[in-house]
């Protein structure tokens, strides 16, 4: 028997999208766009100095061929990033149209998406008067704040007074296909913010939005708004069984780290740890030591999108890369014989790059527990199947193995 260890980093691209050019940031194409190379680029030149200093810093990860991914994927130029790869590693490349969490992760296990999603395109008065009143409803109150596209950190500085005063639901978007509900804790009520996004969740599921999501937070005009752990995704379920479910079929367990959970609604998962990037790396290591054999465990790391991604955070995403290059070190001394540990990422979120919304990249593959070398470019369902293999499930869906 073998067990089997997904982590997504959540963002880290490494660029080379063949069709950057169908995709935006602030009415600018993604072409060009390169998460990782962009900022060992900026280590190099002394532009990530907060936190850190010098070159970016990641020797397990470069090892394991994260340099050479990004050379192959876009042809970057990486400082201090030139190891000779001593695993297997690979550049995966996603089919389905969109740059989205839930596309990735879902293409990652074996299922592209289908369809095109639901977006709300306008930046100001973004949401339909009927799915508003419908919020209403719901809530028990007479409007919402927000309906834009915002930052949640900004718009819960900007409205959390008004919410705290009004009791009304502060909704917003972005470019992603989401619909996002921040309230705070006390004064609202964790418990309430669920149960509303909860009720609306189907009627935004029809309409191909990918996610709800609550965003609850604390604080005061005083102290300032902070946001809580408590988010919690309503997300559009799986049009296909996945590699959680394949797994599940075989006997085997599905233990899920961070918002994989959320992701794949729950469809094919034992049970769920959650917490922040640093409580999640502890869980992962700990069912490195106790996961049975013939799982998967899989896993999300958040921060790098929400906290550093989207706030065009250079310095705090190269921390992050070296914080978790660390805990790849330590995960590496732990695998036993006949495991299989897959790092790797669901889309791009581009720290120099212009606006603040994902980018279109592809993402490096590092494998630990296999021969080495490297099957080049790759499909995202490539992982699920390669994976599958590993553990001698059945694969479905159109990933081939590459082990």
């Amino acid at each position: 028997m073998s067990r089997a260890f997904l982590a997504v980093i959540d963002s880290v691209g490494c660029g080379g999208a063949p069709d950057a050019d169908r995709f935006f940031n602030d009415a600018l194409p993604d072409t060009g766009a390169n998460t990782l190379a962009h900022i060992a680029q900026a280590c190099a030149a002394g532009r990530a100095e907060e936190g850190r200093s010098g070159p970016l810093k990641v020797p397990h990860m470069d090892a394991m061929g994260l340099g050479a991914a990004i050379r192959l994927a876009s042809g970057a130029l990486t400082p201090g990033l030139a190891a000779e790869p001593t695993g297997l590693w690979a550049v995966a490349q996603e089919e389905s149209r969109g740059k989205d969490t839930p596309s990735g992760h879902w293409e990652l296990a074996g299922v592209p998406v289908p369809w095109d999603w639901g977006y709300f395109t306008d930046k100001e008065n973004s949401f339909p008067p009927d799915l508003i009143a419908e919020v209403c409803r719901a809530a028990g109150t007479k409007g919402i704040l927000g309906n834009c596209h915002a930052s949640g950190t900004e718009i819960i500085n900007r409205l959390g007074a008004e919410h705290m005063q009004s009791g009304w639901p502060i909704c917003y978007t972005s470019a992603d296909s989401v619909f996002q509900i921040a309230a705070h804790e006390e004064s609202f009520g964790l418990e309430a913010l669920l149960d509303l996004c909860k009720a609306v969740a189907p009627t935004l599921h029809k309409m191909k939005i990918g996610r709800v999501i609550a965003r609850p937070f604390v604080g005061s005009v005083a102290a300032g708004f902070t946001r809580t752990g408590n988010r919690h995704d309503y997300a559009v379920a799986p049009p296909a069984p996945t590699l959680c479910d394949w797994v599940q079929v075989a006997g085997g367990k599905v233990h899920a780290v961070g918002k994989i959970g959320d992701i794949f609604s729950m469809q094919g998962i034992d049970d769920v740890a959650k917490g922040t990037d640093a409580q999640l790396m502890t869980a992962l290591e700990g069912l490195i030591d106790t996961a049975e054999e013939g799982s998967l465990t899989f896993a999300n790391f958040v921060e790098f999108d929400s906290l550093y991604g989207h706030r065009r955070d250079v310095s705090g995403y190269a921390r992050a890369l070296e914080w978790f290059d660390a805990g790849v070190g330590r995960m590496l001394d732990k695998l036993r014989p006949g495991d299989l540990l897959v790092i790797t990422a669901d889309h791009g979120n581009d720290p120099t790059w212009p606006g603040t919304d994902h980018t279109r990249e592809r993402v490096p593959v590092l494998v630990a527990g296999a021969a080495p070398g490297s099957p080049g470019i790759v499909a995202f369902a490539d992982v699920a199947a390669s994976i599958a293999a590993h553990l001698g499930v059945a694969a479905e869906g159109p990933g081939r193995r590459f082990l």
